[in-house]
């Protein structure tokens, strides 16, 4: 069995989170990734936690690449990356609207010389329009798009603040990336590659399941909750400390009586204050407060879970990163990998999260490169250049690297 990506060649012009993340994962998915860097290399080197030199963060982003490190702003540089581009099938990249050009690397020029080529731009607000010159970052975006304000009005009591996710990356760098094998899976019919133009805004919208509502016109039912809004859903503190998120409005038709049925107070089923949704909302503290009273009565996090689930209603428990990750679930699912983190220990990383019943299991590996590592070794594979042509681009600074002096 091979990897579904297996014979792909990526070329990757990204930093940060939004490039580097959908590059990710077609490298986990078995395509060979060179990421090519500017002699400042992607920004999140400069990180913290690091070790031998190699950020957690960066190594999370770019494990299994290659990398080189070209100056694009010198003709040499930007002519060695044209010529990997003919051997390449995908190049991603997250620059500006019209930096690509200024290099030579252009879509346009790129297809000149490889017209299978599949190339995806990620940008804030797309290559046209009225905003494209824009600077774009997550919270930025997140806050042009309508998620700032929603979880501020909805969440945060009317209080604005940046996100510590950057929503915005992560959910443009999966689109991108299923864009990028929708283009490769056409590319086998038609045997022409095409470019993708993504914009970071577009996808925010996209993926936010509430848009719907926010743009309707109409009449509302006042006895139904409006798009199955998360917010009311209760969370609430065990005897034993434990805090769990229950899914399910309590206001909505048949979730409520479910709710009174599961902690023992059907007598809230006949008050008249919450016979309707519209009472339920108004009195949405007395639901609440009775859940949550119950709640406080039980033992443990699996009693919980027995209870609500005889009701149909899931429940979880409030974790942190570090538990799950160290939880039997986790290893089971072999849902963290541990990489090498360039002297002789490891980082644990999120892992591919596939698992195909007809190619090998998915799982994120290889070391992740300190910045031109892979110079020499790529230019002479992909390029036939020989040790001479080599030397002679470094010294000019057309290739760089960074190597730690010493490793542990």
């Amino acid at each position: 069995m091979t990897a579904p990506l297996d014979g792909i060649r990526v070329l990757d012009f990204t930093r940060v989170l939004s490039g580097p993340h959908c590059t990710r994962m077609l490298a986990d998915l078995g395509a060979e990734v060179i990421k090519v860097e500017p002699p400042d290399g992607d920004v999140t080197r400069f990180t913290s936690p690091r070790r031998n030199s190699m950020p957690s963060y960066y190594a999370q982003q770019n494990a299994g690449k290659r990398s080189v490190s070209l100056n694009l702003g010198s003709p040499e540089g930007s002519a060695i990356a044209l010529r990997l581009a003919e051997h390449a099938d995908v190049i991603v990249e997250n620059f500006r609207p019209g930096v690509m050009d200024k290099f030579g690397l252009s879509y346009d020029a790129v297809a000149a010389v490889n017209p299978r080529i599949v190339y995806a731009s990620i940008t804030g607000y797309g290559v046209t329009g009225p905003w494209k010159n824009r600077r774009a970052y997550a919270p930025v975006v997140q806050a042009e798009t309508g998620l700032t304000k929603s979880q501020g009005d909805h969440g945060r009591g009317g209080v604005y603040r940046t996100d510590r996710h950057s929503h915005a990356d992560v959910y443009t760098s999966l689109d991108a990336a299923a864009g990028v094998l929708a283009a490769l899976y056409q590319r086998e019919r038609t045997g022409r590659g095409q470019w993708n133009d993504i914009a970071m805004a577009q996808v925010m919208l996209y993926v936010n399941e509430h848009v719907h509502d926010e743009l309707y016109d109409g009449d509302i039912d006042p006895d139904w909750v409006r798009s199955f809004g998360n917010e009311s859903q209760p969370v609430v503190t065990l005897a034993d400390g434990t805090g769990m998120a229950i899914a399910g409005n309590p206001a909505s038709k048949g979730t409520f009586e479910m709710y009174m049925q599961a902690i023992g107070r059907t007598d809230l089923i006949d008050d008249p204050r919450l016979a309707t949704v519209a009472g339920r909302l108004e009195h949405l503290d007395v639901v609440i407060g009775a859940i949550t009273e119950f709640a406080a009565t039980v033992s443990s996090a699996d009693e919980l879970e027995r209870i609500l689930g005889g009701q149909k209603l899931a429940s979880g428990t409030i974790r942190s990163v570090r538990e799950v990750c160290d939880s039997d679930w986790a290893k089971e699912r072999n849902a963290v990998a541990e990489i090498d983190d360039r002297g002789g220990g490891t980082y644990r990383v999120p892992n591919a999260p596939w698992k195909f019943s007809d190619a090998p299991d998915v799982a994120t590996s290889g070391s992740p490169r300190y910045r031109g590592e892979d110079n020499a070794e790529v230019l002479r594979e992909v390029l036939g250049m020989d040790d001479d042509e080599i030397a002679a681009l470094a010294a000019s600074g057309v290739l760089s690297e960074h190597l730690p002096r010493s490793r542990r």
